[in-house]
């Protein structure tokens, strides 16, 4: 089965790239170009292809923009990745002409490419991605352990929603059985009964506070106290002067007190201390009390505690009927607890083995990448070993810490090399930027050795400012910056030949090219040749 591999980038409308076409071959495809020439921006129309956000080629992005990546996919099929700007400058996606989503098309990509960057290596930040390349150096395989975790969520989700364990089902159990029984307790005649007694007490109330006053109102009136009023209105009529002039006004008076009188007797034949009988006032008091307590605590009214009580008797009904699937349940989540436990033993085991393998191997290859005084190990911690880390330390003596927090850019790009090394992923495209950055001499042939390597089991994409690095591809890809009409751009080309000896030329001693520098050019080819690193049935 063929390995995936990046067929074709094109770019338009992007920065100082007007329009540029760029075919990859299989191998180590390496792409040079003086610094601004539009590298990062080529890369940036690659990364756009992938699904990424366009965070370093946004300020790039001309208003007709587009950006295509063809891949030969490793089941042998061509699909197109494209992402092109809007009027509004919007980015819209596309898979294959058909529109499509970024989240799509990173999706897509993960599957064929994987961008090694100074800034951007998240392969090793990512502690999920540094797990699967523990698991895939030792071909560790956790499926078992996967499914038995699975099947113990469905467990004790449907053991949850069957009323939980042993313990939680005998107190939700009791809980219910009380519940219930407050409701029943209560005795609830119909759901308007709180209304009715509510209206009974109030007019019970009402016929208790009347008669109390009334019989203050006759007893202030006409009562046996010496303040009563009708008594001393008679007094005060006494005390009227005699004569003539008077006798009219004290007959009206002395009859106003004997009407007054006759009311009051009135108001004594209205007054019934046995109409309000105490015993049914408390009745209703407390009848009212529990109806209230009831409502209030479950669902605001009766009807609603009704409601209530019937869902309540069905919940514990339900729980008994399912006692003995319940039981089966339990036994089965103790099984998958105990499987779990003995396979998660197990990968813990095994990633332990692993790390202590690829940790050896990559050690080995740390001076290759121009790491010769580094030192890194895998650590595995958790019940299962999930928990994987780099620890890194770059000179002897210094303390170990997280690889993502201790490496720079470029010792972090090294690093990732040195591990595509030894877990070499040939169903995918590796890219690395400028991963010899700060390096030279000896330290750059062993990257272009190690480079062209990876280059013989999977297609590798390299950005490069080193001849010597260079000169081991199998593809060599230029990128020119030319100013014409006071206007820059960018041309994107693939050198051969007498082509590819200038460049090298150019990048060992710069623009002004002289014989020695092509000579040296032309010897480092043929060393590369002679090491295997140029291809020249592939070109």
């Amino acid at each position: 089965m063929p390995n995936a591999r990046l067929l074709e980038l094109y770019a338009h409308g992007l920065g100082v790239i007007d329009d540029a076409r760029v075919e990859f071959g299989p191998g180590f495809n390496v792409i040079t170009g003086e610094t601004g020439a539009g590298k990062t921006l080529l890369l940036g129309a690659l990364d756009l292809c992938l699904g990424g956000d366009g965070a370093v080629t946004r300020h790039a992005v001309l208003s007709d923009m587009r950006a295509v990546a063809v891949f030969q996919t490793a089941d042998d099929r061509e699909t197109a990745l494209s992402r092109e700007s809007g009027p509004t400058g919007r980015l819209r996606s596309a898979l294959d002409g058909v529109s499509s989503s970024a989240e799509s098309l990173r999706a897509l990509a993960d599957g064929l490419i994987v961008i090694h960057g100074q800034h951007d290596s998240l392969a090793l930040r990512s502690r999920a991605d540094v797990l699967r390349i523990l698991d895939e150096s030792a071909g560790i395989s956790t499926v078992e352990l996967d499914d038995a975790r699975r099947r113990l969520r469905e467990a004790r989700a449907e053991r949850s929603q069957l009323g939980g364990d042993g313990a939680t089902r005998e107190r939700e159990g009791e809980f219910l059985d009380y519940q219930i029984t407050e409701i029943e307790t209560a005795k609830i005649a119909s759901a308007d009964e709180l209304h009715t007694s509510l209206r009974a007490l109030t007019n019970l109330t009402e016929l208790r506070d009347g008669q109390a006053a009334l019989a203050e109102v006759i007893e202030r009136l006409d009562g046996d106290g010496d303040d009563v009023v009708l008594a001393d209105f008679a007094r005060a009529i006494d005390r009227l002067p005699n004569g003539v002039a008077y006798e009219r006004a004290r007959t009206d008076l002395r009859g106003a007190l004997d009407q007054a009188r006759e009311s009051v007797r009135e108001l004594a034949n209205l007054r019934d201390d046995e109409a309000m009988n105490p015993v049914t006032m408390e009745h209703f008091e407390e009848r009212v009390a529990v109806l209230q307590a009831i409502a209030r605590k479950y669902g605001g009214t009766l009807e609603s505690a009704l409601t209530v009580l019937e869902q309540l008797r069905s919940q514990r009904q339900f729980q008994l009927e399912a006692v003995t699937g319940l039981e089966a349940l339990d036994r089965e989540i103790t099984q998958l607890e105990s499987r779990e436990q003995d396979l998660a033993r197990a990968a813990r085991r095994d990633r332990d083995f692993a790390a202590v393998g690829l940790t050896n191997a990559v050690r080995t290859q740390l001076p290759r990448v121009a790491l010769p005084n580094a030192s890194l190990r895998f650590d595995v911690d958790g019940d299962d070993g999930a928990d994987v880390r780099i620890l890194f330390t770059p000179n002897p003596g210094l303390a170990e810490g997280p690889l993502e927090a201790l490496a720079s850019g470029g010792e972090l790009s090294r690093v990732l090399l040195a591990l595509s090394l030894e877990t070499v992923h040939e169903d995918v495209v590796a890219v690395f930027d400028e991963v010899d950055a700060g390096v030279g001499g000896q330290v750059a042939q062993q990257i272009g050795d190690c480079l062209a390597e990876l280059g013989r089991q999977q297609q590798v994409l390299a950005v490069t400012h080193l001849a010597s690095v260079a000169a081991r591809a199998d593809h060599h890809i230029v990128i020119e910056k030319r100013v014409d009409g006071g206007a820059t751009k960018t041309l994107v080309r693939v050198v051969e030949g007498a082509d590819r000896v200038r460049e090298i030329a150019r990048m060992l001693a710069g623009d002004d090219l002289t014989a020695e520098s092509q000579a040296l050019a032309r010897q480092l080819l043929e060393t590369s040749r002679e090491y295997g690193g140029i291809d020249e049935g592939v070109r």
